[in-house]
């Protein structure tokens, strides 16, 4: 388990597909902590993305094992324990008896927030090659004591393919309280 404190500003991504986009570089800059839901493409995006921030990452299924990536991983931010998985279909445990906050996963393309049981389950979309006509998006949560605000966020690509710039689609509030999660 990773474990990393005192993480006031957490971007959390996912499918990039070995794309590199300099229109999100705004979005990075000043991150504590990057989350990649996999579907990673590259070691090049790894070391891209751990330019501005740790980077965490777990293996899509278009990942090769030689990226060396988990399927898996539990984070622990600011003492709140993250589960990172790359198809939520594959949750093979209960994330309130396992004391869960967050659960962060990707696959779809497709950008999604939902909370159940005092645990949120967070899709940031993709931020790779457009797929399907959904948007390129990723989440960016700001870090609070027994709050985390995550606000949804869209790259609006112009004609050249590599650049873009972010604007704010919607907003979302994830309340993590204390000591609530168990059985």
């Amino acid at each position: 388990m990773h474990a990393f404190s005192d993480v006031k500003r957490m971007v959390v991504l996912s499918d990039t597909h070995g794309l590199i986009r300099t229109g999100v570089e705004p979005e990075l800059a000043g991150a504590d902590l990057i989350l990649h839901a996999g579907d990673v493409g590259s070691s090049g995006v790894l070391a891209w993305l751990g330019r501005f921030a740790p980077t965490i990452a777990v293996r899509g299924n278009v990942d090769e094992d030689r990226l060396g990536l988990p399927e898996t991983e539990i984070v622990s931010v600011n003492g709140e324990l993250v589960y990172l998985l790359h198809q939520l279909e594959r949750l093979d445990l209960n994330p309130r008896t396992a004391g869960l906050r967050l659960i962060v996963s990707g696959h779809s393309h497709k950008a999604s927030i939902t909370q159940s049981n005092g645990v949120c389950f967070c899709n940031p979309g993709s931020i790779g090659p457009r797929r399907f006509r959904l948007p390129i998006t990723l989440v960016s949560f700001t870090l609070g004591a027994g709050a985390w605000t995550g606000t949804l966020r869209e790259l609006i690509i112009p004609p050249a393919p590599d650049s873009g710039r972010v604007e704010i689609r919607a907003n979302f509030i994830v309340q993590l309280p204390r000591g609530e999660a168990g059985p």
